[in-house]
């Protein structure tokens, strides 16, 4: 379509496209592609001619022909051309073919109308192409996400929850998710479908177990041969069944072989002792295929006319016991004598009762002979004396025959046994010591031999002071006699103990208490490992941080990416305790076993710290992919964004309250032997509280004990801003260094942010930093925290404050809040003094000639002139390159020049810091 009425005036030409139905899109975009003729190039109508037209737009929920007046038009752009033609491009044909996009929405009606103004122009429509933008359908981990309209909001993210494909379910407690963007790009997956049991992936789908395969659970993730003795003749199985006569115990996985039960017990003999019996046997030559083979004794009393047979019952005692038996031996005990017996033992195994079939055993048939008397019973001590013990008790319950005689063995618990016979079932036992214990046992004894003693009887004679009291009962002047001497005794040793106590006690207590103190106030102090120090980085790993169960964490969104991959948000659940937020640093796919080992490295760091103010390692997955490391949720950040956020919104005490559990911290980190090397704001991280944490220990090192040991990196990226100069040096990293770090980062918190040194670039603040320059105190930046930073930046590091004084020092101005009211401006004397004192101050000269003159480089006055540099903000300016193109090509002067430079600049920025107008 074109238009080309500029010779008249007053046009108002319109274009109106067809309804436009939008379908489900909220944000519809607009390509226009034209030509527009230059209104140059037509004579005597510039005052008509136009160079632009207007786009429209209508909203409507069906077609409403023609009836839509000019006002119902939504304007969305004037469109004008980039490139316009000339009457000469015609005949050349060069014209230019003009492409602008725009932008409708958000759209809430079922369709629309575009409008095209002209008003004067000389203009062709050469297409017009309506389109909005979705994410296309994808398959990702085993999820299906649909076709999906991008949101409404340019910024704006449309989630998506995938559907598991066929034969795949979703993980627990971790539905998959995505996030369709403004831009039509899927982000970040979370959370995945697996395969059901009986299937495995396979690509994009899921696929069944083939025949003779099985899969068990949806957690596994390939599908396996049928274990040994085991068949699936469908596929998609589970488990696989087992051949006939082969079984499954119900406590077997199902990858074990099926197996069957043991074969009989092998030579079996046996012993008769009386009514003992004792059965040994040898092992089965088949145990079925199990390794939990035990043993069970079947007992039968048989009669002697018919033979017949029936269990022996519960008064027959076994030796260790009857079933479960693992050594293959037993005593059978209790007997009934002259009786027929038959012995049966059985071989089983976790699959016996499983059997169908007959039972496999050995056998032996026995006849018990004359049976001894079973256990006396019912020893009791009729009377103690000094010296003789009179004992009673009852005849055994089996006699088995004609009780001749009782055994009485006695002894002291420390001595000999001594033995004594009786015929009766009484005794009176002479002759022992008084105030002795003695160990009395009693058996029977008939024609068949001795019964089993008795149970032990403890028996105590009487004290030998006892005698003497019974027998001085009618000599009171002994008794007094006896209990005057036992009182001197007593009342010499209260005296004696007393003298003592008075020298000896005190002082000991003295010393338990100076014991006690010094245990209080000089804990063992936990030491720091260097990971790198282990052969398996992996052993450090699962000695310092636990190991977590992957289905114990739900990621719930992605909140941010580092070196290594993703970092995500989330909820860690763990057994028995409940669930919280976490952080979660997630290792890229496709990663190789340095990058792993360095990821974890980390994690071995963390998992050795407890600190309220360094952030907490809660554990790693190494197990399963991702490679997981999973700390303490942080809720607002990292510091110095989120200063920057809040720009001017906290109290002084605020600020130093975070400077305070920073430097708790790191007095923490300090005290185990630890640098950290990278300690800044963007590394140190704030929760919901206000508390400032300690984190990003990837530079890290561990120095010995020695104060004045370094670690000496060899090379490396180094944060120069934030690093001592003798780490930039000479690459010596100490706390000192970190203390240095740590001013820096006050600094940061002051300014709200503020970027160290602005943009100076790193060499012209190494330079500076070496010339004697510092940062100036903050706006409103009391005087004692500025000197306190600069404390921190001196030059000898063994002349910086130790973190456990900077602690001390804040814990001083929070108690004392009024040394934190008085600005920085009415400090009477120089703070620390910004140069040498042999160093001329560049900001107090008027001009160009004078600062050259000071400098002895007055010979290039007529240079700078000419070039225009008449100011010294001007000449602070200067690089390099300037000071050459001004025709100085002696290589000395440049130097001095560019040295004289970099010195005015940072005499500058110091009186810019402190707020003197220069």
């Amino acid at each position: 379509y074109q238009v080309c009425q500029v010779m008249e005036s007053n046009q108002n030409n319109w274009l109106r496209t067809n309804w436009i139905a939008k379908s489900n899109a909220q944000r519809i975009f607009v390509e226009l592609k034209f030509t527009l003729r230059d209104c140059n190039s037509l004579p005597g109508v510039l005052g008509t001619c136009k160079e632009t037209f207007n786009l429209y737009y209508y909203e409507t929920d069906y077609d409403t022909g023609r009836n839509i007046r000019e006002n119902q038009y939504v304007k969305i752009d004037t469109i004008a051309a980039d490139e316009s033609f000339t009457q000469g491009d015609l005949g050349e044909r060069k014209m230019k073919l003009n492409t602008e996009v725009r932008e409708i929405g958000p759209l809430s009606k079922k369709g629309f109308y575009l409008a095209f103004q002209d008003v004067g122009a000389c203009i062709a429509l050469v297409s017009v192409k309506v389109y909005y933008k979705k994410c296309w359908s994808i398959i990702e981990n085993l999820a299906i996400f649909p076709d999906t309209v991008t949101g409404s909001e340019f910024s704006s993210l449309v989630e998506v929850r995938g559907t598991c494909v066929s034969s795949a379910e979703e993980e627990a407690e971790n539905s998959p998710k995505m996030h369709c963007s403004a831009e039509g790009e899927w982000l970040v997956p979370i959370g995945k479908c697996i395969c059901k049991a009986g299937y495995q992936q396979k690509g994009d789908t899921c696929e069944p177990c083939g025949r003779g395969f099985y899969k068990s659970s949806s957690q596994d993730l390939q599908c396996s041969r049928c274990p040994t003795h085991s068949f699936s003749d469908k596929e998609g199985s589970s488990r696989c069944d087992c051949e006939d006569s082969y079984y499954r115990a119900p406590s077997d996985p199902p990858y074990v072989a099926c197996t069957r039960p043991p074969s009989a017990p092998q030579n079996l003999i046996f012993n008769i002792n009386q009514t003992t019996v004792s059965l040994e046997w040898s092992p089965p030559a088949d145990n079925g295929g199990r390794s939990d083979v035990t043993y069970r004794i079947l007992c039968k009393r048989c009669s002697w006319e018919q033979g017949e047979c029936v269990p022996c019952g519960s008064n027959i005692g076994y030796m260790p016991q009857q079933t479960g038996l693992v050594d293959n031996y037993v005593t059978v005990m209790d007997l009934l004598a002259h009786a027929n017996y038959t012995f049966e033992v059985e071989a089983v195994n976790g699959v016996s009762d499983l059997s169908r079939s007959q039972r496999l055993f050995a056998a032996v048939s026995i006849t018990t002979g004359q049976a001894a008397p079973s256990q006396v019973s019912g020893v009791m001590k009729e009377r103690v004396l000094q010296r003789s013990v009179e004992l009673s008790w009852q005849e055994p319950e089996h006699p088995n025959g004609v009780i001749t005689e009782y055994e009485i063995k006695y002894y002291e618990k420390v001595s000999a046994k001594i033995i004594l016979k009786t015929k009766s079932t009484s005794a009176s036992i002479n002759n022992l010591k008084p105030g002795t214990v003695y160990v009395f046992q009693i058996r029977a004894f008939t024609a068949a031999g001795y019964g089993n003693y008795s149970p032990r009887l403890d028996v105590a004679t009487l004290e030998e002071a006892t005698a003497t009291a019974v027998s001085s009962e009618q000599n009171p002047v002994i008794i007094i006699a006896v209990v005057a001497v036992a009182g001197t005794i007593i009342l010499v040793f209260m005296v004696f103990g007393f003298i003592i106590g008075r020298r000896y006690c005190i002082f000991d207590g003295h010393n338990l208490m100076l014991s006690y103190i010094i245990t209080v106030k000089f804990p063992g102090t936990k030491t720091y490992i260097d990971p790198e120090t282990y052969e398996d980085p992996n052993r450090a790993v699962h000695q310092f941080a636990k190991e977590l169960d992957a289905s114990c964490i739900k990621i719930e969104r992605v909140i941010g990416a580092g070196e290594f991959g993703e970092v995500c948000s989330g909820r860690l659940k763990l057994p028995g305790k409940r669930d919280v937020a976490v952080a979660i640093k997630t290792l890229k796919v496709g990663y190789t076993e340095k990058q792993r080992r360095d990821f974890l490295c980390e994690a071995s760091i963390m998992g050795q710290f407890d600190h309220p103010n360094v952030v907490h390692l809660e554990g790693v997955v190494t197990r399963g992919k991702p490679v997981m490391i999973v700390i303490e949720y942080m809720e607002n950040g990292a510091l110095d964004a989120f200063l920057r956020k809040h720009d001017g919104q906290f109290t002084v005490i605020q600020l130093v309250g975070m400077l305070r559990g920073i430097a708790a911290g790191m007095r923490y980190l300090a005290d185990m032997g630890y640098v950290h090397r990278d300690l800044a704001a963007r590394n140190i991280l704030v929760n919901s509280n206000l508390v400032c944490k300690v984190s990003d220990f990837g530079l890290s090192r561990v120095i010995e004990d020695d104060p004045e040991a370094v670690y000496t990196t060899t090379g490396g990226k180094i944060p120069v801003r934030w690093t001592a100069p003798e780490a930039i040096q000479y690459r010596k990293f100490t706390s000192a260094s970190d203390v240095w770090s740590y001013g820096i980062v006050m600094w940061e918190v002051m300014s709200y942010g503020e970027r160290p040194y602005w943009d100076m670039s790193n060499q012209d603040v190494i330079k500076a930093i070496e010339e004697g320059y510092r940062l100036p105190a903050p706006m409103d930046c009391p005087a004692g925290l500025h000197q306190l930073m600069l404390d921190c930046w001196q030059k000898e590091r063994g002349e910086r404050p130790k973190f456990e004084q900077i602690v001390g020092i804040l814990d001083k101005m929070i108690r004392n809040p009024n040394s934190l009211k008085t600005p920085l401006g009415t400090c009477s004397r120089p703070i620390s003094p910004l140069l040498d004192q042999n160093t001329p101050d560049f900001t107090t000269f008027c001009s160009v000639g004078e600062w050259l003159q000071a400098i002895k480089m007055e010979r290039y006055k007529d240079n700078f002139t000419a070039a225009g540099y008449n100011s010294l903000e001007s000449v602070a300016r200067m690089t390099i390159e300037d000071v050459m193109s001004l025709g100085i090509t002696l290589v000395g002067h440049q130097k001095k020049i560019m040295s004289s430079i970099q010195t005015m600049r940072a005499q500058m920025l110091h009186l810019h810091g402190t707020g003197i107008q220069v």
